[in-house]
């Protein structure tokens, strides 16, 4: 089956929600592929909430410091009203669509992989994902909010471009697409058409990728290491997909590996 996993950032959210320039691109990939998937982050809404509720915005390498009422706070933003939005505008074009998180099936259990981050967590696949299959043979698209939880049974905030990575290997999808507010991976001042594995550690260790480029660009890596060849990263402007990245810079930067 021919898969690809479409990841939309947050901060990517309002472009999705205030014009269609979308619409015709997204049904263009459904009918290059057997299914689309997508995962979604919820970063800006998320902060404004936190800020209005008077509770500390703190980031570690681009990863939410996550306290116990922070993750009610991503839970309320992400899984309930971003993604609720987001399945009913989908519906509303007539994709079918459904709205889940890395909670659902038991599928996905996240482990706490630093204490000073908190309530943030990796995920791993822990049973059969046969459901997510049956969803795309019926055409429908399932939307994730990257949301997880751990064996215990606690809400785990997870980095929705880790959760990406770990559902399209689950998945074993062919395509993967981030989806942000940049125009690609920017390297000397400006955007790659492509670049390789070996150029984005580099990158990270001199310190010209930062932020939430980190874990979305390790992300990336894993991918290519789980035999995933076809990655990109770019605008919210979803045709870019579809040109060619070596002669338009606003077509985003292809991920490949190292020779």
């Amino acid at each position: 089956m021919k898969l690809a996993v479409l990841k939309i950032s947050g901060k990517s959210l309002e472009t999705f929600f205030e014009n269609n320039r979308w619409e015709a691109p997204l049904k263009k990939l459904r009918m290059v592929y057997d299914g689309v998937i997508i995962v979604h982050g919820a970063g800006k809404n998320i902060t404004e909430w936190s800020k209005a509720l008077g509770y500390e915005v703190k980031f570690v390498d681009g990863q939410r410091v996550t306290s116990k009422e922070v993750m009610d706070v991503v839970a309320a933003v992400q899984s309930g009203m971003l993604n609720t939005k987001m399945v009913s505008k989908l519906n509303s074009i007539g994709i079918k669509a459904i709205g889940l998180t890395g909670i659902d099936r038991g599928s996905f259990v996240a482990k706490v992989v630093d204490e000073k981050l908190g309530y943030v967590g990796v995920p791993e696949q822990v049973k059969p994902i046969d459901w997510i299959y049956n969803l795309i043979n019926e055409k429908v698209v399932p939307v994730f909010s990257s949301i997880c939880c751990d064996k215990d049974g606690n809400l785990i905030n997870v980095n929705a471009d880790i959760f990406t990575e770990v559902l399209a290997a689950s998945l074993n999808a062919e395509s993967v697409f981030f989806l942000s507010d940049i125009n690609g991976v920017v390297i000397n001042g400006s955007v790659q058409g492509y670049i390789n594995d070996r150029e984005i550690l580099e990158g990270i260790i001199n310190g010209e990728i930062t932020d939430g480029m980190i874990p979305k660009l390790n992300s990336c890596v894993e991918l290519l290491n789980k035999g995933i060849k076809k990655i990109w990263i770019g605008s919210s402007n979803l045709e870019s997909i579809f040109e060619n990245a070596s002669n338009n810079q606003q077509a985003g930067t292809w991920i490949v590996q190292s020779s």
